[in-house]
């Protein structure tokens, strides 16, 4: 049987306008499923039936087959439809499994058509439409985009808002056109019709009068139905059933009399007052005392929050969900990386001449432990406040804040340190997560860029040129995994983007175009390395750093009640060591700000492997000291011929460059010489 349409009821991973993400596979559990098809989540009526939805889980959300009946309606609404007037769908899913504001399971009980969905991500992509013997698919994509809050889970899930469903009335065989005078407006029209024909500023007066008079009648507006406003025609047929203008001071309804309802005549007569006096709350206040109402202040509800929970101000996080999942994990938190350099001469495969000798290689091997450190973030809170705090669920709200500092102070220790004092005692030890600005020249190598660029006919695009060349030269130095990630800051960033060429073109529109010039799959912005002065930007394929931790090492929470201070205390932490495992598998890139200049790569010592000799140059703004196997490094060398070492033995050389001075990269600036003759 081909369906009447198909489309996505749900996707995954897109945020809905009531403030949920559903996550992968939530509904997974409903593939194949057959669910009724209604109207605008009216399900109190059969003549709102429109069809049923076959549901099929793919790997980005949740697609169905659309089959209507053969009702006026089912036909009616094919016809919406076909014609495209209707294109969004939406979901009533209840048995949902809340993890913040994030659904992670539940169950799709029902599919509507909708006006405008509450997720972004659903609609009606393929009409199938048949014609004689054939099919034909018309392939076709909106998305519908509204301020509209329809419902998408279910009412009872605890914390969930609360959703006023319409009132009972006909599916529209085409939209209204509202011009705000009301006499558009079908007898029976709903709550939302009806406020949907009054202007912004009439909208607000009418919501405090309903939000009064449910606090005073301490009822909702979806428990009792003679809250509903019904229309008022121009000869004021219809009147409003309750409203705040009809109580007592003791809040008891009066009995009705003629003008005592709020009709739109009055609603004009309010604004009307407001611009002859130019204050809106004088003349609501004069028509309140006229209806026998002399505390003003119910017509003014109390204040409503906008979120469903107090918005976190912080550093931006973009950056650190990818820094954190790019990582390589181990189930063991002692992590030891060694390496055997066999770069050097002395490794090469040689030549053989009868009758010579065969003599042996040599190489060094070398080797680095990391071990674990705990990292945690505690918090506490009074009982009385989770108690008296009712608008929110303050216990989650505050674990979320845990877990986000959490993730950001980890993958902040991975790139550059935590940035507290050596001597702090909650500083991070660099020794067991090893950050990857200023690590050993082994696994990172130093690219300096000269951005002084003074006397530039654009300086703009001379500081980005630098910053991309000095880049691409370096490349050279990078011996990781597969294409590397740059993360930089944005003021970097945008000096690149922003950066245009003598006729004012931009050099690199785009964020994709920039990575294409610097060598790297993406640039990333990252806040965090904006604390470290100079630092353009690390350039690191993440596989190459790794992150171990033993069983239950990982990410625990813990909560204590303190009965003698009558406090929740609550602890997440984690235990793990960090280091980057690959030989020269990032490039760190800084700004050179020094009194000088940038020098070339220094030119290397002459060595005679027979004679073990090694003759040190004599090259400007550089000297050369001989470095012990503990990284001590000795004084500087004399120019010249050096003396013999011993046979299998080495000695290690090291360029530095004079004060004032850096080399434009740090990738040749030490060797090491072993004897073999």
């Amino acid at each position: 049987m081909v369906p009447d349409f198909s489309g996505y009821v749900t996707r995954y991973g897109i945020k809905c306008s009531d403030g949920r993400t559903i996550l992968a596979h939530a509904f997974k559990a409903n593939d194949g499923d057959q669910i009724p098809l209604v109207w605008q989540h009216q399900h109190n009526d059969p003549e709102n039936v429109l069809g049923h939805l076959i549901l099929q889980h793919v790997d980005d959300g949740v697609r169905a087959d659309g089959f209507f009946n053969d009702t006026v309606a089912g036909q009616q609404a094919k016809a919406l439809v076909l014609h495209k007037d209707i294109t969004a769908l939406s979901i009533y899913a209840n048995k949902l499994i809340h993890k913040g504001q994030t659904v992670t399971h539940g169950n799709i009980r029902e599919g509507s058509l909708v006006l405008a969905g509450a997720n972004p991500g659903a609609f009606i992509d393929n009409l199938h439409l048949q014609h004689g013997d054939d099919d034909k698919v018309l392939e076709d994509e909106a998305i519908i985009y509204s301020g509209a809050e329809l419902e998408h889970a279910s009412t009872t899930v605890p914390g969930a808002k609360k959703v006023v469903p319409a009132q009972k009335g006909p599916m529209p065989s085409a939209p209204a056109v509202n011009d705000n005078d009301g006499d558009d407006l079908p007898p029976d029209a709903t709550v939302e019709e009806v406020i949907g024909s009054l202007t912004d500023q009439q909208k607000q007066v009418v919501y405090g009068l309903i939000g009064a008079a449910t606090m005073q009648q301490g009822e909702t507006t979806d428990n009792n139905p003679s809250n509903a406003i019904t229309h008022h025609d121009k000869e004021g047929a219809g009147q409003v059933s309750r409203n705040v203008f009809d109580q007592t001071k003791d809040g008891q309804t009066k009995p009705s009399r003629a003008g005592s309802e709020l009709t739109h005549s009055d609603v004009e007569e309010i604004f009307s007052s407001a611009r002859k006096s130019g204050s809106l709350k004088e003349a609501v206040e004069g028509f309140a005392i006229a209806h026998g109402i002399d505390s003003i202040e119910t017509l003014f509800p109390y204040d409503q929050a906008v979120t469903d929970s107090p918005e976190w101000i912080s550093r931006r996080m973009e950056w650190v969900a990818g820094v954190l999942t790019g990582t390589r994990k181990t189930p063991f938190s002692r992590i030891r990386s060694w390496t055997a350099d066999i770069t050097q001469e002395e490794a090469r495969a040689k030549g053989y001449i009868k009758a010579n000798l065969k003599r042996e290689e040599f190489f060094g091997v070398a080797r680095r432990i990391t071990t674990p450190q705990t990292i945690y973030k505690k918090q506490k809170l009074d009982r009385d406040d989770i108690l008296d705090i009712t608008d929110f669920d303050v216990v989650v709200w505050l674990q979320t804040e845990l877990r986000i500092m959490l993730d950001e102070e980890l993958a902040r220790a991975i790139l550059v340190g935590d940035g507290r004092d050596i001597a702090d005692l909650d500083k991070i030890n660099p020794a067991n997560v090893r950050p990857i600005y200023g690590d050993d020249e082994m696994y990172v190598t130093q690219l300096n860029v000269d951005l002084r660029v003074a006397g530039a006919e654009n300086v703009g695009e001379a500081k980005a040129d630098n910053i991309v060349d000095a880049v691409v030269m370096g490349m050279r130095h990078y011996r990781g995994s597969g294409n590397p990630v740059m993360y930089t800051t944005l003021p970097y960033l945008a000096m690149m983007l922003l950066a245009k060429d003598t006729l004012g073109r931009r050099l690199y529109p785009t964020k994709v175009e920039l990575a294409a010039a610097l060598s790297v799959s993406d640039v990333v912005p990252c806040e965090a390395l904006e604390a470290t002065p100079g630092l353009i930007g690390i350039i690191v394929n993440l596989t190459d750093y790794t992150v171990g931790a033993d069983k239950g090492g990982e990410v625990s929470m813990f909560d204590f009640f303190d009965i003698d201070y009558n406090q929740f205390k609550y602890l997440m932490e984690t235990r793990v060591s960090g280091a980057m495992t690959k030989y020269k598998g990032a490039l760190v890139v800084t700004e050179f700000t020094g009194a000088g200049t940038l020098l070339p790569d220094p030119t290397v010592p002459a060595f005679d492997t027979v004679t073990g000799v090694v003759t040190i140059p004599t090259t400007a703004h550089v000297s050369y000291v001989d470095v012990a196997d503990d990284g001590t490094v000795g004084s500087a060398l004399t120019a010249g011929a050096q003396g013999a070492i011993a046979v299998a033995s080495s000695v290690r050389v090291r360029a530095l460059a004079a004060s004032t001075y850096e080399f434009g990269d740090q990738a040749e600036t030490d060797w090491t010489f072993t004897r073999t003759g």
